[in-house]
């Protein structure tokens, strides 16, 4: 079968890269030889990992960047959190309990965390959390499994208890939020405290440095009530773009990044890369996505939509930005778990109907000049990505030539992280957007669909308003039955493939690479970094950036 030709001219493009790159002299990282590693972990050294954006700020309920959940994550704890089998496990609870059908839930907490200044944390930490959550005050994206909450009643220092008014399906989850200090944070204003920037948290890190748009450094947390950790320092570095990455950890300047496909297939074996870094691969649980601004005059019409949709070679787009390490997306869940509706068929490239429905929706070139037009209108928007992610890029740049093939014109612009999420996604400023969402293990997806959140700086940026999608996320989240749950996701599957308000692109396999001097590192369903706090490296390859 012959490969589009599209693909072709990126494998050879790419594959020029490869050489120039990967086949240049050996990485100075050595190699490490297992016998020579402890038997017991060893304290001390630094990791360097690179971040593509820089957070916006450590408060993580007012931020939906990544790179601040990532960061906020290390710097405080919640009650329950995702072990490696991503199942729910105590954390700064001491146990919890579920009772009545999940409308009531009771947590104890331990009493031996302590904040960074030495005061311990306690339920009204919880209480205050809880409470700046629904507070309509409070910019954030997370509120509305919070107002699901019938009463919150402290029981005692350190427990308390959650009543539901009837079983709501994310209400255990709803409480793997980090914890805020209420002897801090009581009276700040959220928007304009130097505590999103210099935080006061509890977790394994704390912040040492932060040079903006240079490195963000941790420090280990030697009070953290699970134990230290090993490392005494981990680095990162602000580098907006995957090849210099590649570039800087080639040099030993990194310890760990996620590889690009073709950095993983061609760019990381032989000399200087084995016995010197060891490379993961397994298939993330998130997707990418075309996502269409329903303001937009054009995109109200769900013929143009399909069209659009129709359009895209989704093979395509797994072989020319993935090199095949990854699946065709066919909505908000992965195939092979149990809210997968598998009679959702996904939609096959044909630009000869995608043709025909922007026909049927009165788009034709009328001038002859290979574009399509209405009403005097040319047919032409712009996608926006953000810059540095290499595999959105050429994503855009697929979909970008097969829209032209149907007589749809494109721009394709990239915008740096903070000021793509917070001037373009976060205020609804796009015509279209690439983007991604992490797929959760539970599959209730109100706060990203539900027309509530249909605002500035809410989830649904896209600004998605469906009535019938709306009853069923209602319906779905209060229900605790898989097998009762099911019919709804299946219909909610059903309504976004229809409706097409996102034309889903594809999930990727996530590639991390890591220095082999790092150790205790183990693959699991929940990705390799759920235990990082208890990563190590042996005295003898320590260094100290």
């Amino acid at each position: 079968m012959r490969l589009p030709v599209l693909f072709l001219l990126f494998l050879v493009m790419s594959l020029v890269a490869a050489c120039g790159e990967g086949g240049g002299p050996a990485t100075p990282v050595r190699p490490v030889d297992p016998a020579s590693i402890p038997a017991a972990p060893e304290d001390g050294g630094t990791l360097v990992e690179a971040m593509l954006g820089e957070p916006d700020n450590l408060i993580s309920m007012l931020s939906t960047s990544s790179s601040s959940h990532t960061l906020s994550s290390y710097i405080y704890v919640s009650l329950i959190k995702y072990d490696k089998d991503i199942e729910l496990v105590p954390h700064a609870a001491k146990s919890f309990e579920v009772l009545d059908e999940g409308r009531l839930l009771r947590f104890t907490l331990r009493e031996d965390i302590r904040w960074f200044d030495g005061q311990p944390l306690t339920a009204e930490d919880v209480e205050f959390t809880y409470r700046l959550m629904i507070d309509p005050q409070t910019p954030t994206a997370y509120a509305e499994n919070f107002k699901a909450v019938k009463a919150f009643r402290l029981t005692g220092p350190f427990s308390f208890e959650v009543e539901y008014d009837q079983p709501f399906a994310k209400a255990l989850i709803t409480w793997a939020m980090d914890i805020l200090p209420k002897h801090a944070l009581e009276g700040e204003n959220l928007l304009d405290t130097r505590y999103s920037r210099q935080p006061l948290g509890a977790g394994p890190f704390k912040l040492r440095e932060w040079t903006p748009g240079t490195r963000i450094v941790l420090e280990a947390n030697p009070d953290y009530f699970e134990g230290r950790p090993h490392v005494d320092r981990v680095i990162y570095r602000m580098i907006p773009d995957l090849s210099t990455q590649f570039l800087e950890l080639k040099a030993g300047n990194l310890d760990i990044m996620t590889l690009t496909p073709l950095q993983y297939l061609y760019q990381t074996t032989g000399p200087g890369w084995d016995g010197s870094f060891r490379k993961f691969e397994y298939l993330a649980s998130g997707y990418a996505f075309l996502g269409f601004n329903m303001r937009h005059p054009f995109f109200r019409d769900v013929r143009v939509r399909r069209a659009i949709d129709y359009a895209i070679n989704r093979r395509e787009l797994v072989e020319g930005v993935l090199f095949g390490l990854g699946e065709a997306a066919n909505g908000p869940y992965n195939p092979g778990t149990w809210q997968y509706n598998e009679d959702v068929v996904p939609r096959e490239y044909d630009p000869g109907l995608a043709r025909a429905l922007l026909a049927e929706a009165g788009w034709s070139d009328s001038n002859g000049d290979g574009l399509l037009d209405r009403d005097g209108v040319p047919f032409a928007f712009s996608i926006i990505t953000n810059q540095g992610n290499t595999q959105r890029i050429k994503a855009g740049v697929i979909i970008q030539q097969r829209l032209a093939d149907v007589g749809i014109k494109v721009e394709l612009r990239t915008v740096e992280w903070a000021a793509f999420i917070n001037e373009f996604v976060d205020k609804g400023r796009f015509d279209a957007v690439i983007l991604s969402w992490n797929i959760l293990q539970d599959p209730d997806i109100y706060s990203v669909w539900h027309s509530s959140q249909a605002v500035e700086r809410g989830l649904n940026f896209t600004r998605y308003v469906n009535p019938e999608l709306d009853d069923l996320l209602e319906r779905g989240r209060r229900l605790v039955d898989p097998a009762q749950r099911k019919p709804i996701y299946d219909a909610v599957q059903r309504i976004l493939h229809d409706d097409v308000p996102y034309s889903f692109l594809y999930v990727p396999k996530s590639l991390p690479i890591v220095q082999a001097r790092v150790q205790n590192i183990q693959a699991a369903p929940a990705g390799i970094t759920y235990n990082f706090p208890e990563w190590w490296i042996p005295k003898s390859l320590q260094m100290q950036p």
